[in-house]
């Protein structure tokens, strides 16, 4: 039996997969064999900071040997890995696509963190005027090949999980203008 955890927007398997991994709403953790589940609300999803450390642990305990998400940072990524946890990033679709993609043996491990330490904060959490996407953090790097290994494919499904959730933040600033301009 394989457990498989995947970041997830909602508590079911037909939940897209959250591009976030410290800050996802929801862990879907997966039996590969039999997809039976169990959904954990993400607690650590408005920490003020620690997120991606204690997201990774609480991942690591329940027994995950997998982990599938969108985008993990550095300090997620070594703590998961420190645990004997293989990440996949760059995945997008929803939960069970994923895990049916993994089976197919058609994701590839990554080698190393996808986006800079910090990345998912300013993702609708309200952190003030500016909603936490800025001041050199290097949430708005722009996006380019994460590893010389990286194959094309797999910087194709990082690019693309990275323009998701570039377009989610988009989304969400363009709805906060209207309702501000609402209330002038």
């Amino acid at each position: 039996m394989v457990k498989i955890a995947i970041s997830a927007t909602g508590p079911g398997l037909d939940a897209d997969v959250d591009p976030r991994f410290g800050r996802c709403q929801y862990f879907i953790i997966v039996d590969a064999e039999t997809m039976q589940f169990e959904a954990l609300e993400n607690s650590s999803a408005a920490a003020a900071g620690g997120a991606g450390i204690s997201a990774a642990q609480m991942v690591a305990n329940k027994g995950a040997e997998v982990v599938l998400t969108g985008n993990c940072g550095p300090n997620a990524y070594q703590t998961l890995s420190a645990a004997g946890v293989q990440v996949i990033s760059g995945v997008s679709g929803t939960v069970r696509d994923a895990v049916q993609a993994h089976k197919a043996g058609k994701l590839e491990p990554s080698a190393q963190p996808n986006v800079a330490s910090h990345y998912g904060m300013g993702m609708g959490r309200g952190r003030g005027m500016g909603m936490g996407m800025g001041m050199g953090r290097g949430m708005m790097s722009t996006p380019g090949p994460v590893s010389q290994e990286a194959s094309p494919t797999q910087e194709i499904q990082m690019l693309k999980s990275q323009a998701e959730s570039l377009g989610q933040q988009l989304s969400q600033i363009q709805r906060r203008l209207e309702e501000l301009g609402k209330g002038e």
